[in-house]
C-alpha cells in the first residue's frame, strides 16, 4: 500500500513538472508573438518622403514583393538550391549558422555574390530565450565575425532559432546591430518530406510583402523549390531579399519583423 502511494505520489509530482514546462514554453511562444513587431510596409513607411530606391532595385512600394528566406548550414544542399533561384531570378536571404561556415566558404561566397543576403542564425541554433545574456551575445557575434571573415560584411538581420526572442534578445541584438527576422509563411518542411504539401503550403500562405521560412536540410524542400518558384512568379510576384523588401526603409537594430 506504502509502495503504490509513493508511485501515485511519484506520478503526480511528474504530471505536475511537465505541465509546468510545457506552460513555460507556451508562454515563451506566446511572448514572442505578442511583441511588438513591424511589417515591410510599416517599416517602408517610416522612410523619408521622397526617398528613392537604388537604380536597379526593386520598388515594394509598387511591385507585389515576396522574400524567400532560407535557415540552416551552408553545407546543405545550398548549391542546387542557389542554381534553382538563379534560373528563376530569385533574390532570397539565407540565415546561416555559424558552425560551420568556415567548411564550406566557397558556398558562404557564392551567396553573397549571386546577389543574395546572409542573416545571422546563431553559432549552435541555441534557443536564445534559455540562455543567459553572455551565451546569446557569443551565439550572435561568434556567426557576424565568420560570416564577415568570408563576404568583408558582417550581418544586419539575424533570425533567432524556432522564433523565440524576448526583450533580452532584442537588446542584445540591438547592441550588436541587428534586426530580428520573423516570418509570414512556414511550409512546417520540418515535419514532412512531401514536396507537394511544402508546396502547398508555402503557396496557401503567400501574400504581397510575405516572408517565407524554408529549410534547405530537409529532403522534400529543395525538390519543391521549382514548383513554388514557377507559381509565385506565375501569380505576379517578384522575388526579393528581406532588406529590399523594406527599402526605402532600413532595418532598424533590435526591432522584429514579420
Amino acid at each position: 500500500m506504502k509502495i503504490l502511494k509513493r508511485r501515485t505520489r511519484l506520478l503526480i509530482l511528474l504530471t505536475l513538472a511537465v505541465v509546468a514546462a510545457v506552460t513555460v514554453t507556451v508562454g515563451m511562444v506566446i511572448r514572442a508573438n505578442t511583441m511588438d513587431t513591424r511589417s515591410p510596409r510599416e517599416e517602408r513607411d517610416r522612410a523619408a518622403p521622397g526617398a528613392e530606391i537604388p537604380s536597379g532595385r526593386v520598388d515594394c512600394r509598387k511591385a507585389k514583393c515576396i522574400a524567400l528566406t532560407f535557415d540552416g548550414n551552408p553545407g546543405e544542399p545550398t548549391d542546387r538550391l542557389m542554381d534553382l533561384l538563379k534560373e528563376y531570378e530569385a533574390p532570397s536571404t539565407f540565415f546561416l549558422e555559424g558552425r560551420r561556415i568556415r567548411q564550406f566558404p566557397d558556398v558562404v561566397r557564392r551567396i553573397a555574390e549571386e546577389g543574395h543576403e546572409i542573416g545571422d542564425h546563431t553559432w549552435t541554433h541555441a534557443v536564445l530565450t534559455d540562455v543567459s545574456d553572455a551565451r546569446i551575445h557569443d551565439e550572435l557575434r561568434r556567426t557576424a565575425q565568420a560570416i564577415a571573415g568570408i563576404t568583408n560584411s558582417e550581418p544586419t538581420l539575424m533570425r533567432p532559432p524556432q522564433g523565440r526572442t524576448d526583450d533580452r534578445v532584442s537588446r542584445i541584438s540591438a547592441e550588436l546591430g541587428m534586426a530580428q527576422v520573423l516570418w509570414t509563411v512556414t511550409a512546417k518542411d520540418y515535419e514532412t518530406d512531401d514536396t507537394a504539401l511544402i508546396t502547398e503550403r508555402v503557396l496557401a500562405g503567400a501574400g504581397r510583402d510575405g516572408i517565407v521560412l524554408l529549410h534547405p536540410l530537409h529532403k522534400g524542400t529543395v525538390p519543391a523549390m521549382p514548383a513554388i518558384l514557377k507559381a509565385l512568379g506565375e501569380q505576379g510576384y517578384t522575388f526579393v531579399t528581406v532588406s529590399q523588401l523594406l527599402a526605402p526603409g532600413e532595418a532598424e537594430p533590435g526591432k522584429i519583423y514579420k
